[in-house]
């Protein structure tokens, strides 16, 4: 009788540990490597930029404990965040990440990637300026360190360039042939090197950088041995799709990947703000001066790729993310949330499958609604 008591015992337990992982709804996570790095990074990258300002800490923490649990390995934060920007918060959300491998001990299990903001002029940040110089960029990646709680950074990026160019959606490019109040690349090739060599970063990128800023990089980099740039993060998303103009093709054949930001518009691209509607404690309610997504054309080609996700039965913002993560010359797609029940869902997208029936419709509105909100 005590056998089969415990023969008993044991299958009740194995029933409880088997719908434990029945209901845990584990995510299958996609990954890729970085650059031409062993690096293998999850598709799907968590993004910080609310956590000191439309979350707390503790939210913070819950994030990146569930994100985790879920296979995103990839994380992204700047100097600068959060944001909106200011002296208040300057720097609060790498405090935040910082604290929560200090309490878990779990900072070997992430690739974090931070940002050294270029040429700004925000005096709190030492001093405003360009920051790409010897000295201001090596007091950024201390000072990052320090709020960071760790020995280096997975992956060091230049938030936007130092030159007058164009980016945030900027057009009508403007040549200055005296504008030559910048960095010189291979100076701070040169630094970022550096900081290779003494284990304080392993790979560098960039972000908000054009195809020519991208090329050049990477032809001093092969002609004088520095190391080499693994990846941009710019904005892409089905409303701004100029990024396959001419860096998806630099980034194929260079292994210089995209690290999409703003993938769901703002949170355009979930259906939230349809219909004028503007959820309390939502980016839009808050922060309205963040009006890149509210053109008349964007908001019309919202509504189709709205019913397209009706059509076929997909939640929009998991065919929105989806969308981006299939492309070729994607790395990883930062996804950014304030609920857990919006984490979850974006997380969740991996597991999504587009058809090709699907992707031509999605094609045949871009090309009825060009990039609407570049």
């Amino acid at each position: 009788m005590i056998r089969i008591y415990s023969l008993l015992l044991i299958i009740q337990d194995t029933l409880k540990d088997y719908k434990k992982i029945i209901n845990s709804k584990k995510t299958l996570m996609n990954y890729k490597k970085l650059g031409n790095t062993d690096i293998n990074v999850s598709t799907i990258c968590l993004g910080t930029m609310t956590w000191g300002e439309q979350n707390t800490q503790e939210e913070g923490f819950e994030q990146m404990d569930y994100a985790l649990d879920q296979g995103v390995n990839f994380w992204d934060t700047a100097e600068i965040y959060s944001i909106p920007m200011r002296e208040e918060t300057y720097g609060e959300t790498e405090k935040i990440i910082g604290n929560w491998f200090q309490r878990t001990n779990k900072r070997d299990k992430v690739v974090i990637a931070t940002k050294v903001c270029g040429k700004t002029s925000n005096k709190y940040i030492r001093g405003g300026g360009n920051n790409f110089g010897k000295k201001k960029i090596t007091l950024a990646l201390e000072e990052s360190l320090k709020r960071l709680k760790t020995d280096y950074i997975d992956l060091y990026q230049l938030h936007w360039p130092e030159r007058n160019t164009n980016f945030f959606g900027m057009h009508g490019y403007e040549h200055d042939e005296n504008d030559k109040d910048w960095t010189p690349f291979e100076e701070i090739l040169e630094s970022l090197q550096k900081f290779i060599d003494q284990g304080k970063i392993r790979y560098i990128g960039l972000s908000n950088e054009t195809a020519w800023g991208l090329s050049k990089f990477l032809e001093i980099s092969k002609i004088k041995n520095l190391p080499k740039m693994m990846s941009v993060q710019n904005p892409y998303n089905l409303l701004n799709r100029t990024y396959e103009v001419g860096l998806a093709e630099i980034s194929v054949r260079e292994k210089s990947g995209l690290l999409a930001y703003s993938p769901l518009a703002f949170g355009y691209l979930t259906g939230k703000y349809r219909n004028n509607n503007l959820p309390e404690k939502s980016r839009m309610k808050l922060f309205k001066d963040f009006t890149r997504y509210k053109n008349e054309n964007g908001q019309k080609a919202i509504e189709e790729y709205y019913n397209l996700s009706k059509k076929f039965n997909v939640d929009f913002a998991q065919m929105s993310l989806k969308f981006c993560e299939i492309q070729p010359f994607m790395t990883s797609v930062i996804i950014g949330a304030t609920t857990m029940e919006q984490l979850k869902t974006n997380i969740e997208s991996v597991n999504v499958s587009l058809s090709n029936e699907m992707i031509n419709e999605i094609n045949n509105i871009q090309k009825k609604y060009p990039n609407p909100c570049p």
